[in-house]
């Protein structure tokens, strides 16, 4: 009966972070809320590489105006990506996340966000702590960063802002799913950025709205403030950055189940706190995303820096300047995989699958 649904998982299971079984088979559920039998047979005859419907038709040996109807409503269904450039369109195969859990934003509901909130609990957040550093990766609050060190252009937000001539922004899916269920925090929740086709994608499939540079900075300047971690995409250059928090992101709070988080993340800062300085306030506890700040014996603020993910977003609270952003040592620093593509095959020589 599952025939079908069970090999698209195995399918998805090779992609990105995975997609992996369980023993209730929750997974199983969330592929036939998001597929009939037939869009996910249609899906296995795809592959992440994209192709002109032309290419796949033939392959197929099906009319192209049949297997273009078909792929514009799978692409409108977020069950596919859908590369529009300069009005030629190629189409490939999705993973689960970033992909087809996102991609429904716009058809989530209390079932679905239910069955996501269990098969995280499940083993979905085991996986995506085992691939966290290169899914999505952490950049400081740059204006907290010591002055001597300079910021790498790929751990600079104006410079990853640079890069692309579209710009989208959309609502955070981790803490709409929250929502749903009747959790999460009171955070903004418009606050997570799609570039170039993936932007393009979010802005045809009505996901997300096209924003200037200048308004991007404002939308992550106001999220720091708010407590939010940026993450882009542990590349270069990023097809996206989301700004989360430790309540609702499923990827931080896969790292923060973590007795180590700061041995999992990809980050090249650590932050720590001037014990002059310091006054108590706790400020900095209540906003730590890792719960990696405590009181010591002195009743002053102290880092711990096995939890600590080097954010920065303790020190847009700290009125004291006693909070540090440090850069680590060069032989702790980790290498940017130059793009999207070298990102993904590092994500699967990790796993194994090649």
């Amino acid at each position: 009966m599952n025939t079908i649904y069970s090999k698209l998982r195995e399918r998805l299971d090779t992609y990105s972070l995975g997609f992996p079984a369980t023993e209730s088979g929750v997974e199983i559920n969330i592929l036939k809320k998001i597929f009939n039998e037939s869009d996910a047979e249609f899906f296995m005859n795809l592959s992440p590489m994209l192709e002109s419907a032309d290419n796949i038709a033939s392959r197929l040996n099906k009319p192209v105006d049949e297997i273009k109807t078909r792929l514009e409503d799978m692409s409108q269904k977020g069950l596919i990506f859908r590369q529009n450039s300069d009005g030629k369109l190629r189409y490939g195969a999705i993973p689960f996340m970033h992909g087809l859990a996102e991609f429904q934003i716009k058809r989530l509901d209390k079932e679905f966000a239910s069955l996501l909130e269990q098969y995280f609990n499940e083993g979905f957040n085991k996986t995506i702590a085992e691939s966290a550093d290169l899914f999505l990766r952490v950049i400081p609050v740059q204006k907290y960063v010591d002055i001597e060190h300079r910021i790498a252009s790929y751990e600079d937000v104006s410079a990853i802002l640079d890069k692309t001539d579209t710009i989208v922004v959309t609502d955070c899916f981790c803490r709409k799913q929250k929502k749903i269920q009747g959790g999460g925090c009171s955070r903004h929740i418009e606050t997570c950025f799609m570039f170039g086709s993936m932007g393009q994608y979010y802005i045809d499939n009505n996901m997300g709205r096209k924003v200037t540079k200048e308004e991007a900075l404002k939308i992550v300047a106001d999220a720091q403030k708010s407590g939010l971690v940026t993450q882009p995409a542990t590349s270069q250059n990023p097809s996206g950055m989301c700004n989360c928090c430790g309540d609702c992101c499923a990827v931080l709070g896969a790292i923060k189940k973590h007795p180590n988080p700061a041995e999992i993340v990809f980050s090249n800062h650590f932050a720590s706190i001037s014990q002059d300085n310091c006054i108590g306030c706790e400020a900095c506890i209540d906003i730590c995303p890792m719960e990696a700040i405590n009181l010591n014996n002195s009743g002053l603020a102290e880092v711990n820096l096995a939890r600590c993910i080097g954010c920065g977003v303790c020190f847009t609270v700290c009125d004291q300047e006693a909070a540090r952003l440090n850069a680590k040592a060069d032989k702790d620093k980790k290498d940017v995989p130059a793009n999207t593509r070298d990102q993904m095959i590092m994500m699967a020589k990790k796993r194994g699958l090649i």
